[in-house]
């Protein structure tokens, strides 16, 4: 077996020209503004639900609605 050295640069994927061009500015920007937006919404959604309180407390109803109508509530 011959192993080749070949001198490849590590962590480099893309050239200079393409990482400082116009376009790849805006989609980085695209990529931070909808990375930050999920982060929120991922935060938010781990919050606990805040309820307005009602205030004539807890409505109920007039009437039963239970399948035998004659039965107590």
């Amino acid at each position: 077996m011959v192993e080749l050295l070949v001198h490849v640069p590590r962590g480099i994927i893309l050239p200079e020209s393409v990482l400082l061009s116009d376009w790849f500015a805006v989609l980085a920007s695209f990529v931070a503004i909808n990375t930050v937006l999920y982060l929120v919404l991922a935060l938010v959604k781990m919050l606990p639900v805040i309820r307005v309180k009602s205030t004539r407390g807890r409505e109920r109803r007039s009437e039963t609605r239970n399948i035998d109508p004659e039965a107590s509530a």
